[in-house]
């Protein structure tokens, strides 16, 4: 996926949203600048399927050599999915974060999440701003 058409929370997951069978599915990873961050990761703790999220509600943890983040869900819904090829091949996340490296599928149960969403040219002037 190209990062210019997904949407941006403001604690660097991305999202990808699309029709499938009348319902709205979410695609979340974490973006670029958040990998970049935590440098060295060595585990991530991947959500449930069939856990409910709220908006802003931690559902997964990724572990690096510095610190354990949470990842935040940026919709509410239903967790269908988890990629778990990330349990082994944990380099996914920085090699193709937008990608192979997404973390989970969300089926979307309240659409009011994707309106405190950032487009790429807001997610990224966020990201200059905090990297200073």
């Amino acid at each position: 996926m190209k990062p210019e058409s997904l949407l941006f929370a403001k604690t660097h997951e991305w999202v990808a949203v699309a029709e499938e069978g009348g319902q709205k599915i979410a695609t979340v990873g974490l973006s670029k600048f958040a990998v970049e961050a935590l440098t060295d990761l060595v585990f991530i703790e991947l959500p449930k399927v069939g856990r409910q999220v709220a908006v802003g509600e931690s559902f997964c943890e990724v572990e690096s050599v510095k610190a354990v983040s949470d990842v935040y869900a940026p919709v509410a819904g239903e967790v269908i999915a988890a990629n778990d090829k990330l349990a082994d091949k944990l380099e996914l996340l920085s090699n193709d974060p937008y990608g192979e490296g997404w973390v989970a599928r969300i089926k979307i149960t309240d659409e009011t999440g994707l309106k405190s969403l950032m487009d790429h040219a807001a997610y990224q002037k966020q990201c200059a701003e905090e990297s200073h």
